[in-house]
């Protein structure tokens, strides 16, 4: 077997109880591979190490200070003009006035009539328009619509 291989399968062989529980072709490699058999007892010596080690006890008097250096800072108020967005009900509210101004900018964009640039002029459209201003813009913008197929077909005879 190849180095690389072996030293994948290391942790389980020493999680496994050692050389007993490696497989025959691991023990036979460990046997001729000085190298990987210094990292197997590498390995040993960390996870000994790592057994003997016990976590710190708090000091006797951690949880009250926590508890009191925790109501500290949040007791505190935030210093700078922009503290207040950092509340969340603020910066929602602030978000939807910003929303609304913007909406209401574009409603007040929107007029009656609306304008279509062609190549040779600027065509204005009536909207709210009634038969005889219809008729005007079609006298007026003859040579504009004189392309357009459906208007010839009604037109009338004279």
């Amino acid at each position: 077997m190849k180095c690389e291989n072996i030293r994948e399968e290391l942790m389980e062989t020493l999680l496994g109880g050692g050389s007993q529980a490696a497989s025959p072709e691991v023990q036979e490699h460990l046997r001729s591979c000085a190298t990987c058999a210094q990292e197997l007892a590498s390995f040993r010596q960390t996870m000994a190490l790592l057994d003997e080690w016990r976590a710190p006890l708090p000091s006797p008097y951690f949880t009250s200070r926590l508890r009191a250096r925790v109501r500290e800072e949040g007791s505190a108020q935030p210093a700078g003009w922009l503290a207040w967005l950092r509340r969340p009900v603020v910066a929602v509210a602030a978000m939807v006035l910003v929303a609304v101004g913007i909406s209401l900018l574009e409603v007040g964009n929107i007029k009656d009539d609306s304008t279509i640039a062609t190549n040779d002029a600027v065509v204005r459209v009536n909207a709210a328009g009634n038969a005889v201003s219809d008729l005007q813009y079609l006298d007026k913008n003859a040579d504009l619509f004189s392309e357009f197929d459906a208007l010839d077909g009604s037109s009338s005879t004279e």
